[in-house]
């Protein structure tokens, strides 16, 4: 494994051959699982929940030396929490996947109109076929996409970065491609890129006949490159480039519960949807202010005051040695604080925590983003937390299409079929 992981002895285009290779055996692969019944997609499933834990052993001795490798480079704390498994995370990743196979398919066929002329409109559900995803250095993930693209009937085409390829790769020797055997599926439907250099991930989004549609998640600055990388060649990505979330106390805010979402909005700080910024209303009292810090300060976390040297709205998560940060302002009313979670922000996720209607109203009418929320913390956009599957990235285009946490039922090609309108596609 560590001549495949850390060999400097390759030419410029191996990338992007394996890449390709990668993609031939998912494509191949592709037809079969598409029209794949129900009872064999959540077999695979169910199958990958029980190797999770059958095969923890080799799975958890591949991130020791994934997390081995990282504290001997100097990884920031943070981004070893993102990487670490173990027993626990284990059993929790085999629970949602326990819970997706028992979460039911969307219907194939929805009739739109039976139209006057005697056709029926009917819109239908289908495959993309092969989608790519690539992303930060959290092994679970690996399994998250993994376990989305089989039960949408996708292949996949997976990579990550030299972080956590030993985890990954071992999650797809030990659980994923034996699970798809056992359900009777072609192993090679779930591919994992074995280079990790960054030109995999650029050829991952330059082939639009083999993979039309590529998740990527990571950093800002590499997921916009990317992204526009992709449309050069005609692939549609669907890209999780900046995160942090907002969390606003209005002057009608119940104190506990402004400090208990506080604290629970930073139980993790190396993920998206932690607290970054915390706006307090300019007439919430001293005493709620002074408890907001003190809590923050308790928790080890580094208050950025005003005035700001930096733009307001900087994700601290992936900030090296700057991780435990908070960025404190102070705004006049709820529209203020949704203005500027609009324009300081990546769009992510917002609360107002008030117990005055009108200005929670105000607040989730005027912000745009992506979470909306009122008294409840920003961690919940989750795919699992907020729609109890797990998730393949949160989207945050402006624009229509899938946004949020992108689950299975996202990864789908809309296709309208016109009929008789007698004809029924049972």
């Amino acid at each position: 494994m560590q001549s495949r992981v850390d060999s400097e002895e390759r030419t410029p285009d191996v990338g992007v051959d394996v890449v390709a290779e990668c993609a031939a055996r998912a494509q191949g692969a592709a037809p079969a699982l598409a029209t794949a019944s129900d009872e064999t997609i959540n077999a695979a499933l169910e199958a990958m929940a029980q190797r999770l834990t059958a095969c923890a052993t080799e799975v958890l001795a591949a991130n020791a030396a994934d997390i081995a490798a990282a504290e001997q480079s100097g990884t920031t704390q943070a981004l070893i929490d993102r990487l670490r498994l173990g027993e626990p995370r284990l059993t929790d990743m085999a629970d949602q996947l326990t819970l997706l196979a028992q979460v039911s398919f969307p219907p194939r066929d929805r009739v739109l109109e039976d139209r006057p002329d005697g056709l029926r409109l009917i819109e239908r559900r289908r495959p993309v076929g092969v989608i790519g995803a690539t992303f930060e250095a959290r092994p679970n993930v690996t399994v998250d996409v993994a376990s989305q693209l089989v039960k949408s009937r996708n292949a996949g085409v997976l990579r990550t970065g030299s972080a956590a390829l030993r985890s990954a790769l071992a999650l797809t020797e030990h659980v994923i491609a034996p699970a798809l055997a056992e359900a009777g599926l072609d192993h090679a439907a779930i591919q994992l890129v074995p280079d990790p250099r960054r030109d995999s991930a650029v050829a991952l989004v330059q082939q639009p006949d083999l993979i039309p549609l590529v998740i990527v998640r990571g950093s800002g600055q590499t997921t916009r490159m990317l992204a526009a990388e992709g449309a050069r060649h005609g692939v549609r990505v669907l890209a999780h480039a900046d995160g942090g979330g907002v969390l606003y106390i209005d002057s009608a805010a119940d104190h506990q519960l402004a400090v208990e979402l506080l604290t629970a909005g930073l139980d993790r700080l190396g993920v998206c949807n932690r607290v970054n910024l915390l706006l307090v209303a300019d007439n919430a009292p001293d005493e709620l202010y002074d408890a907001l810090l003190a809590a923050a300060r308790q928790r080890g976390i580094e208050l950025s005051l005003p005035p700001h040297h930096h733009p307001l709205g900087h994700e601290w998560a992936l900030d090296t040695g700057r991780e435990s940060t908070l960025t404190v302002s102070r705004v006049t009313d709820a529209q203020h604080a949704a203005q500027l979670a609009n324009q300081e922000t990546s769009g992510l996720a917002a609360t107002i925590v008030t117990t005055d209607e009108s200005a929670a109203h105000e607040f989730l009418d005027n912000y745009t983003g992506t979470g909306a929320f009122w008294n409840a913390s920003t961690r919940l956009l989750d795919g699992f937390k907020l729609r109890r599957v797990p998730e393949t990235g949160i989207n945050v285009d402006r624009v229509p299409g899938p946004r949020g946490p992108v689950t299975f039922e996202d990864l789908y090609l809309r296709q309208f079929v016109v009929t008789p309108q007698d004809w029924s596609s049972a």
